[in-house]
């Protein structure tokens, strides 16, 4: 929806020809076939050219992997609407790869005949975002992507998730001459968590909108379940008794964290390891081959000098998926050199304690910057250019790596100039909020989707919040212009 609503302010100010693919449920698709407000050249409703059950050619495919560099096994083995994430529908070998292959030759159809100059597209959390977007990007389209700065309530407009555009080296950017303790208040100033635990206290917290979206939901009839593949299996009774399970996982696995996580900072020498919460783009996307955290866990803990702990802090947001299986919690106990954490406890005291931060993608290792710790990191993450920051390429090489950064040290130079990178780069939208907005406004504070949405309301929408929206659409004008450059 933000991109429909980005597509209506940026035509008012400029004359781009525009073009679209929606995917939508069938009941909120019906707006997108009378709507007026935006003037689009053509759309096309992904889900009408999709489909799980058709022959493929597999030829086509292996070829399409060598032209653009893909690896579709991995990409779509890794997608949570085909893995064990989806407690709905297993679904077969042929019918991802029907998936894939109509995908591949509807995106490559509309590129042929549509020709662009750049793409819009939203963060590519699901393996038809990340496909679409690696295609354009082989093809030399440029590519506007909004994501979230590693600062609070800012965000940056780029061609890759989590990198500045063509910052190659830290070295042509003018040290600002602050300290340490200046940049730690810079970053307490723009708490990223800070502005994730409101999104998380915030979403889906009403009871009056759950109770209106249930009766929706009971009332009307759901032609997804046969149209979108993502609603496979999905049927009414399945959902209930699914919702009504997970209701009770969640008290009892809360109860279980509360009585064996540590809620105190230990005194002794420890390495630090940041949960991820599950599923995640950060896991699935952004390092395909490092999904396993409890493997990985493992193989810290076998690769940690004596003399050293390793401490697992669960993730606060892990709560919106129910917490994870209580054996997952069990079998991290039970492993002699490892501390499980409660989520409750604060991250800033972790980071200063500790000796050396590992994440496979989170947040926490540019953090641990700001506190003058070194980090590991197992995702391509745009802050590795910082010096102190290692990014592991061989998990054989964990335990060499791991000696090795326990004697680094940030240096305050590198972290200064790519904060300055990111100032530079960056600009206020506090896109969290901003969803919440839309959420509560049409689908239920998020508990449901498939919904008839009304011009008009559309309308009062875009009016209500045409500040925020055209100061966006003026950021990626902006980005379109120093594209020409």
């Amino acid at each position: 929806m933000l991109n429909y609503f980005l597509s209506y302010y940026i035509q008012k100010n400029v004359n781009y020809d525009f073009y679209a693919i929606i995917d939508i449920t069938n009941k909120s698709k019906q707006f997108f076939k009378t709507q007026t407000l935006v003037n689009f050249s053509k759309i096309w409703f992904y889900h009408d050219h999709v489909i799980s059950k058709t022959s493929y050619d597999k030829e086509y495919l292996q070829n399409f992997e060598k032209k653009y560099g893909i690896n579709l096994w991995e990409l779509s083995l890794n997608e949570r609407i085909f893995n064990f994430y989806n407690e709905y529908y297993k679904f077969s070998s042929d019918e991802i790869l029907s998936i894939l292959y109509s995908e591949c030759k509807f995106f490559e159809q509309v590129l042929l005949e549509t020709n662009p100059s750049h793409l819009i597209i939203r963060e590519t959390a699901l393996h038809h975002d990340y496909l679409f977007h690696k295609i354009c990007k082989k093809l030399g389209i440029r590519i506007l992507m909004l994501n979230q700065s590693k600062f609070g309530y800012k965000c940056i407009l780029s061609e890759e998730l989590h990198f500045l555009d063509d910052l190659q080296t830290l070295e042509n950017i003018e040290y600002s001459g602050r300290t340490f303790d200046e940049l730690q208040n810079y970053l307490k100033s723009l708490d990223y968590s800070k502005q994730l635990i409101s999104y998380k206290n915030n979403i889906r917290s009403s009871k009056y909108e759950m109770i209106k979206a249930a009766i929706n939901f009971l009332l009307t009839p759901n032609s997804n379940i046969k149209t979108h593949y993502t609603y496979y299996g999905r049927t009414k009774i399945r959902v209930i008794c699914k919702e009504i399970l997970s209701g009770f996982k969640k008290r009892i696995r809360e109860r279980y964290i509360n009585k064996n996580l540590h809620k105190i900072v230990p005194d002794e020498k420890y390495i630090l390891f940041t949960l991820h919460m599950e599923p995640e783009r950060s896991l699935l996307l952004a390092a395909p081959l490092f999904t396993n955290q409890l493997e990985i866990i493992r193989i810290i803990a076998k690769s940690i000098p004596v003399g050293y702990k390793l401490l697992v802090k669960e993730h606060y947001s892990q709560s919106i998926r129910d917490w994870r299986e209580l054996s997952f919690y069990k079998i991290i106990s039970k492993i002699p050199n490892v501390i499980l954490i409660h989520p409750s406890t604060s991250i800033e005291k972790l980071i200063q304690k500790s000796s050396l931060v590992i994440s496979i993608g989170g947040s926490v290792s540019f953090e641990a910057c700001f506190y003058e710790k070194p980090s590991i990191i197992f995702a391509d993450l745009g802050y590795k250019i910082i010096n102190s920051i290692t990014k592991i390429n061989n998990i054989e090489d964990l335990s060499k790596q791991i000696s090795e950064s326990l004697y680094k040290k940030p240096k305050i130079e590198d972290l200064d100039r790519y904060v300055v990178a990111m100032d530079d780069n960056s600009f206020e939208f506090d896109l969290w909020n901003f969803q919440l907005k839309f959420l509560n406004e049409f689908f239920y504070g998020g508990r449901y989707v498939d919904v008839e949405i009304s011009e008009s309301k559309i309308r009062k929408f875009l009016d209500k919040e045409s500040d925020i929206l055209n100061s966006l659409a003026i950021q990626y004008i902006k980005k379109i212009n120093s594209f020409k450059k």
